[in-house]
This record gives structure tokens, sequence and C-alpha cells, in this order.
């Protein structure tokens, strides 16, 4: 079998609209992950983010050909078709679906970590984690984008930036409005006694 490793991404959309089976298999393997992420912490669903990822790489067979180069790379082309995704899911369930799936909080992102050594930890933890995905899910679309991509998906601020097609400048700016709003949406919770020293000082959420 052939090696892929060193083929581009644009080079493996090429062959894999032409039905070479194995570039559309390296393909996926290198965009899944970050389109399942953003999927998920975007619709806090775990079957929505699979029904996107799904949808996202039968349009890239359908539709790569409306891919450039120029434009960005084939990642940034794949989180278009996400987010597009995403927002009819958001329009087509939130109303009659709770926030968060049984289970759903069992994926802590990282910068939300608490310790969890002991069992009274992991409820503060569990609670904590809830609080914060339904903060963010309150916040303003454009902030809760840069959140969700720079916090919890890890992009850099660059990558951010090629994916919602703006400045670094306004993502930095989002961010930085964003923790904000999360600070204050946070606070009750942050000044809220857990009447366990064990399990240390929580420091700022965000």
């Amino acid at each position: 079998m052939e090696n892929l490793e060193n083929c581009s991404d644009p080079d493996l959309l090429r062959r894999a609209m032409a039905g070479d089976e194995s570039a559309f298999v390296a393909l996926y393997d290198r965009l899944k992950n970050g389109i399942f992420r953003y999927a998920f912490y975007m619709t806090n669903s775990r079957s929505a983010a699979d029904e996107v990822t799904q949808e996202v790489f039968i349009a890239l067979l359908k539709d790569g050909g409306s891919y450039r180069e120029g434009r960005g790379d084939v990642g940034a082309f794949a989180f278009g078709i996400a987010r597009n995704y995403v927002r009819r899911i958001e329009r087509r369930e939130r109303p009659y679906q709770p926030l968060q799936e049984e289970g759903g909080s069992e994926e802590v992102p990282r910068r939300f970590d608490f310790p969890k050594d002991t069992l009274t930890g992991q409820l503060i933890q569990s609670e904590r984690t809830r609080q914060v995905q339904s903060a963010i899910a309150t916040l303003p679309d454009h902030y809760r984008q840069a959140v969700v991509l720079c916090d919890l998906c890890e992009l850099s601020y660059e990558e951010a930036a090629s994916r919602l097609r703006c400045a670094v400048g306004t993502i930095r700016s989002r961010l930085s409005r964003a923790h904000a709003l999360l600070a204050q949406k946070l606070k009750p919770l942050q000044d809220r006694p857990s009447g366990v020293q064990a399990t240390g000082t929580e420091g700022c959420l965000i």
C-alpha cells in the first residue's frame, strides 16, 4: 500500500475525489478529530458531532472541486462546511433538546480542568464543567466560536482567524471579551464555598 504521509491535504482531496479510497482514509484521519471536537463543543452532543463529521466528509467528496488553495488550507475549507452543518443542527434541535446530553460532561476541556483526586473533587468538577459548558453556550456566536476554537479545540490565533475568515487581532479581541463575559457569568460559581478543603483552592475558570 502506498505511503501517503507526505501527501499534502490538497493532493489527498484531489485523489479522494478521483476515487482513491486510501487517500480518502488518510484525509479523514487527518481532519476527523478537529471537526468532531469543534462540532461536539458547539452542540454539546456526541450524536450531533458524529452527524456533522459524517456530513462534512460526504460534502468534501461531492463539492471538493470548489476548494481553492489560495483561499486557505483544506482544514479551513472543511471547517466552513462543518460550521454550516452545526448551524443547521442548532436551528433544528436546540428548541427541543437539553443543553447537555447524558454523559456529555465526561470530556473536560483542559483549560477548565479541576482537581479530581477525591470524590468531592470529582463532584465539584462535574458540576463546574456543566456550568462552564452552559455559560459558553449562552455567548453570542462570534464569541462562542472564538472560545471553542482557541480554548477547547486548542487552535492558534492564526488558525482560528483562518477558519473564521477574520484578522488575528479580531480573534484576540473576541476571545478577551468572551473571557470577560464568562468570568462574569461564572462568578457565582467561583464565589460559592466548596465546604471541603481537601480539594484545594480553585483558580479562575477561564
